[in-house]
């Protein structure tokens, strides 16, 4: 699987929230971006898509900006990198014995594997919390950096 950019965007964009979670009030975009060094027009659409999602919420106008909607150990990176990338699967191949899927020699077999990979990849992205990458930013998880 690639993490495709919008992904990894989303993910340092929310990370970065969760970091300054305790500042009082939402967090406008022009400072994300400056923390993060991500491009703020980039990172507008981004945050929107994560809004969509339940992931964020935002103020408008004077004092406006965003905040993280839930707590950073409820929100994994498969829900961030799916907000903005849309399922997580190793490939678009179909799912075995739908719409005619297992019609060629051996298809159903890979078909399954494929099914399998995609499952894993969401669980062991399911298994990341933003909490988990807030102790790994600030070094207080042992695994930091592995």
């Amino acid at each position: 699987m690639k993490v495709s950019t919008r992904g990894d965007y989303a993910s340092r964009a929310l990370l970065s929230l969760a970091l300054h979670q305790d500042q009082t009030g939402p967090t406008s975009v022009k400072d994300i971006a400056e923390r993060t060094g991500l491009p703020q027009p980039y990172l507008e659409q981004i945050l929107l898509a994560l809004k969509g999602a339940g992931l964020v919420r935002s103020k408008r106008g004077m004092g406006g900006g965003y905040v993280l909607a839930r707590l950073p150990e409820e929100i994994t990176l498969s829900q961030i990198v799916s907000a903005v990338d849309g399922p997580i699967v190793a490939g678009d191949f179909g799912r075995p014995h739908e719409n005619g899927a297992c019609e060629h020699e051996g298809q159903c077999v890979l078909l399954a594997v494929w099914e399998n990979v995609s499952q894993h990849m969401r669980s062991h992205l399911d298994s990341y919390t933003l909490r988990d990458m807030v102790e790994r930013a600030r070094g207080s998880s042992v695994e930091a950096y592995n």
